[in-house]
């Protein structure tokens, strides 16, 4: 699922993309994805293209939230979490900065 979704965003030119190992850290997912879209139409676009290439490689209908507004959508497909915002609100919430704190730099892929 991870080579899908990293591809899935590279294709969409998502930006700044941050896949982070969460594997023994948390229980919620094994990665957590982070990537940017350039406005809320270029966010909403890599979100739902997303989602449908999951479903149309069987990895079901994944959860998504923030769809709609486009500054940041979560997407909840189980082993891998994925979050495209908008820079500025990236900027703001700076979510992966928590999450790589604990995490040796050699297991982060940028």
């Amino acid at each position: 699922m991870l080579t899908l979704v990293l591809k899935s965003l590279d294709e969409d030119k998502a930006e700044d993309i941050v896949s982070i190992d969460l594997a023994g850290k948390t229980p919620i997912a094994d990665y957590m994805v982070v990537a940017s879209g350039r406005s809320q139409r270029h966010v909403s676009a890599v979100a739902d293209h997303l989602v449908r290439r999951l479903k149309e490689d069987g990895f079901g209908a994944a959860h998504v939230e923030g769809m709609r507004q486009g500054d940041w959508v979560l997407i909840d497909g189980g082993d891998v979490v994925i979050h495209v915002f908008r820079p500025e609100v990236r900027e703001f919430y700076r979510l992966e900065k928590m999450w790589l704190a604990d995490i040796p730099a050699d297991q982060i892929a940028v």
